[in-house]
């Protein structure tokens, strides 16, 4: 079976199977008239099932028909204009050629001898991503799948930092720092990946301390104070703490400067998780946003969020690059110690990793980053225009002003008392401040339960058109939907069409509900 391989004899093989593959995703994405074609859970395991994996067949063109019937028909398309759920990014086109050259060589980044040329080129990209941050020349990193393995890193390297520190200066404290004395602030919006690192790193259940935060989601300073105060009085020992530049839900930057500023008072290291947000560090109008990220000691940047990259490339870059010693490991038959050109592996958590720097490379090359940082400036200036909307919108009610390209905001029920609600413009029966009676009594708490009690089957709904996607959130204690606008190409006039979609299916689901109930 030789024949299958890709080498010098099959490099025409290649060219055919990767073209006809292509031209397959191609030809489905040209025609996706909406963001995915509806079908259930059962209906695709039922049409998989039938395949088996045992008897091939032996035909890479059947192969792709196959994938195309079972596979590329049900694919979710983040390209289209109406695909508002989630963190998922449409692709610069140079990225995606690049993974076809990564696939080709199937490059391993972990050693010289495997990588050469590769490993400067991730290198010279990890001392960009540090220039942009604002840190020093000893700044240092490592390209990872995803946020949640690049927050991990960081926050290992903080607690080896934290221990060593404590062994180093047993005289500073009355007893030397166990790992069970630790402890990790980050704010209330923080992402769950802060909590699972604590857990892989085997430190307690409770080793991480929520921080409230203000009105707008952004970790609030002076609570902070007051933790770390608390803290030292019960003689735990805060090893990081963590901002975040661009929360899940909101978009919210912490107060970068003011954080960094109580770190440094407290000796305690400083990770920005800038998953979402570290997009802003390309952004022609916004930088400015980010003041204070170069005062970090780590830093988590996803490049297949806001940077228009394909899943997965995230890195994270620390402040002084010999932090990473504490993930350093030789050994004889891969890195010996004395070998005398980089390792990455000697800064990495994995071992085998691909050439995900690869695609950011060519799309740096082919774009530059000023059209990168542009096209989160257009959909952060969307998610603007969107909020302005749904203010004078009587049909919803805005749940937070946007910070990023994230909108949060709920259906408002129509007064169920008029018989003619379930069709009429929902205008004709709101109140003069936007709010509508609710379907379960009067006033202001009687319609929250009520719009809080449509989110979820309003999701589920639109979600079963294939016509758009949203997504659900929860923010202080009640549901909300939510838009997660990270498509250049999406317009004003797309979203409207979304809104106006998520109308009518609230309105028909209320119908179907008073009808039913009236039948009961």
């Amino acid at each position: 079976m030789s024949s299958s391989l890709l080498h010098a004899d099959t490099v025409t093989d290649l060219m055919r199977d990767v073209t006809a593959a292509a031209a397959a995703g191609a030809a489905r994405l040209a025609g996706a008239r909406q963001p995915h074609e509806p079908a259930s859970h059962d209906e695709i395991d039922r049409a998989l099932s039938r395949i088996d994996l045992d008897t091939p067949l032996h035909d890479f063109g059947a192969a792709v028909d196959e994938l195309d019937r079972t596979w590329l028909r049900h694919a979710v398309w983040f390209h289209h204009p109406r695909t508002l759920a989630h963190l998922n990014c449409p692709v610069a086109v140079p990225a995606v050629a690049a993974e076809t050259l990564a696939a080709t060589v199937n490059v391993s980044m972990d050693t010289w001898d495997q990588s050469k040329a590769a490993a400067v080129m991730e290198r010279s990209l990890l001392t960009w991503t540090a220039r942009r941050i604002g840190f020093p020349a000893a700044a240092d990193g490592m390209f990872t799948p995803g946020g949640t393995t690049s927050n991990l890193q960081a926050l290992m390297l903080a607690r080896d930092e934290c221990l060593e520190r404590s062994a180093r200066t047993p005289h500073a404290a009355p007893r030397p720092v166990r790992a069970a004395s630790l402890r990790i602030l980050a704010s209330a919006e923080s992402h769950f990946s802060v909590s699972t690192a604590a857990r892989i790193l085997g430190l307690d259940d409770d080793c991480v301390v929520p921080v409230p935060v203000d009105a707008a989601g952004a970790l609030s300073v002076p609570t902070l104070r007051r933790v770390l105060a608390d803290l030292a009085t019960q003689s735990l020992t805060p090893m990081a703490v963590v901002a975040t530049a661009g929360t899940t839900d909101r978009g919210a930057i912490d107060p970068l400067e003011d954080v960094a500023q109580v770190c440094a008072q407290h000796g305690v290291w400083f990770h920005v998780d800038a998953a979402y947000g570290g997009a802003l560090l390309v952004s022609p109008t916004r930088r400015d946003r980010l003041a204070g990220i170069d005062r970090a000691d780590s830093v988590t940047v996803d490049f297949h969020k806001a940077w228009f990259q394909p899943i997965g490339c995230s890195a994270v870059i620390v402040r002084d690059g010999h932090t990473l010693r504490h993930c350093a490991h030789h050994a004889a038959y891969l890195n010996p110690a004395d070998t005398p050109e980089p390792n990455q592996v000697d800064r990495s958590l994995q071992t085998t990793r691909r050439f995900e720097a690869l695609k950011l490379w060519v799309t740096l090359r082919t774009m530059g980053p000023d059209a990168i940082g542009a096209m989160f400036d257009a959909v952060i200036d969307l998610a603007a225009r969107v909020a302005h909307e749904l203010r004078s919108d009587p049909r919803f009610e805005l749940v937070c002003d946007p910070s990023l390209s994230t909108v949060l905001f709920r259906w408002t029920p129509p007064d169920a008392g008029n018989d003619d609600a379930a069709g009429a413009p929902l205008a004709a029966h709101a109140s003069s401040t936007g709010h509508a009676s609710s379907t379960t009594g009067n006033g202001p708490d009687a319609v929250d339960e009520t719009a809080d009690r449509w989110v979820r089957p309003i999701r589920r709904a639109v979600w079963d058109t294939g016509r758009a996607t949203v997504a659900e959130t929860e923010v202080a204690g009640r549901p909300c939907l939510k838009f997660t606008l990270l498509n250049p190409q999406t317009t004003l006039d797309d979203v409207r069409e979304v809104l106006d979609l998520i109308h009518e299916t609230a309105l028909s689901l209320t119908a179907h509900d008073r009808t039913g109930k009236a039948r009961a």
